[in-house]
Parts: C-alpha cells; structure tokens; sequence
C-alpha cells in the first residue's frame, strides 16, 4: 500500500528473455525514493501495454508499429537454432540456414523474428507458444530459431543450440509513448544509455541544485589574482631596493 507521502512507482514492463535487473539496480542506487515495478509482459502485447498507458515503459522487441511510441534500440541479439543434443548440428561451432533445409523447423505464433516463413520444411502445424515449440524440439519433432536469450531461458539438459547464419535478428528497444517523457522517464531513458549520475544531459536540473551546483564550483574555484595597483607595486619594507626603517635619512658629513 502507498500512502499520500509516498511517490508513484515507476512502472517498466519487459519482455522475456531481456533482463533488465543490471538497470533496476542502478535506478535503486540513484531514486531510493521511488520505487521502479517490474511487469513481465509477452511480446505481442508489449507495445499494446505502454499505448493503453499501463506502463511508463517497456522493453520489448523489435520491430514494431512506433506510431505514438519513442524507440530507443539497445542491442541486437544474436539468433540460434535449438536442437536435440545427437542432432548433426551440436556438432558444428556455428551452421547457416542452408544447412538445416532438410530439417523441420518450427515457426510459434509468438515467433520473434521478423519473418514470413522461417527456413526448412514447415511444419503441419504452428505451436501456440515458443514454450510449445522447445517441448516439440525435445520430442524430436522440428528445430526452432530463437534470439540467444529465448534459447537460455528455455534450457533443458537435452537440448542445445548453435549460432546461426542468414536468419534475422531480434533487436531489443525501450518505448514509452511520445507526449508523456516525464522526469523519471529521463532518468530510465538515462540509465540504459549508460550515463553518469552526475550527466546534465535531459531535462532541465531543479532550480534549487543549479544553486547549490554553482555554488560548489565558485567554492572550488582557484583564487583569482590581484590586479596591480596604477602606477607600479611599491616595495614593502624589508625587500630589496627599499630604505630601512621606511624613509630615507640624511647622509652624514665626512670631517
């Protein structure tokens, strides 16, 4: 429960296989006092979830229809094909998709690739799920193609897989929608970008820590010199070139 003192969550919805865990510490370090909610979404309604403003944000996959949406890629995953471990592929380092032809590859409807029809021979039928599709993939039934993280996520003892070549890649992207880039927004936005806590870049700092910033700079400041006095620096007493006793006395006369 929250009471009136107590700040709204920032929401962040992700997709599965991104994990954003490293960005979630990081926003607890640098806004202990507002705490980010994490949503476990599927991918197809990622984009539907930030629309419908359930969500400040979500990491989700692309592409996708950025109508009304911001769209920050962070990376690109690599692409596997997941195979029983005695399939001829556990045997090669990296295979192309040339090399599964021959073999039934399977194509979820939850599928992440942007694709039409992946390679390989189709199967009869499209599993509901990639969850689906990795138990058909142990029953011996096809291979699938999935981003590296999917295939982790999805481990089992009697599976493995391989890099892949000439199948697309899965790119993984923060949206949020366009009109509503609010402050904790900028500091998410911020935090996948890897800055600094002490980054200006964003919005506009509060006008009570541009004072106290200005302040510490002026504190910190070396001194400034004097300007020399009009005229040139008269000598002080003791130094070199001045009279002892600070004026000049008579000269005495010699008899």
């Amino acid at each position: 429960m929250t009471g009136p003192d107590t700040p709204a969550p920032f929401k962040l919805a992700y997709v599965p296989g991104v994990t954003p865990s490293k960005w979630v510490r990081i926003w607890n370090e640098r806004s202990p006092g507002v705490p980010l909610e994490l949503v476990q979404t599927a991918a197809a309604d990622a984009a539907a979830l930030v629309r419908a403003r359930d969500v400040d944000a979500v990491l989700l996959r692309l592409p996708i229809d950025r109508e009304g949406l911001h769209a920050i890629p962070l990376y690109t995953e690599t692409t596997v094909v997941v195979v029983p471990k005695d399939h001829l592929v556990a045997a090669a380092d990296e295979v192309s998709v040339d090399d599964i032809a021959d073999d039934v590859v399977l194509h979820p409807l939850d599928d992440t690739l942007d694709w039409d029809q992946p390679p390989g021979k189709p199967a009869l039928e499209r599993p509901a799920t990639t969850a689906d599709a990795i138990e058909l993939v142990a029953a011996g039934v096809g291979l699938l193609l999935v981003p590296q993280s999917l295939a982790r996520l999805h481990h089992r003892r009697d599976l493995t897989f391989r890099p892949i070549s000439g199948a697309p890649e899965s790119g993984v992207a923060l949206s949020w929608p366009e009109d509503e880039t609010t402050d904790l927004m900028e500091q998410f936005i911020g935090i996948v970008r890897g800055r600094t806590v002490n980054s200006t870049r964003g919005r506009q700092q509060a006008p009570e820590k541009q004072v106290q910033e200005k302040a510490q700079e002026k504190k910190n400041a070396p001194p400034k010199s004097k300007r020399p006095q009009p005229g040139g620096r008269k000598p002080q007493g003791g130094q070199r070139g001045a009279p002892q006793g600070g004026k000049r006395g008579k000269p005495r006369r010699r008899g």
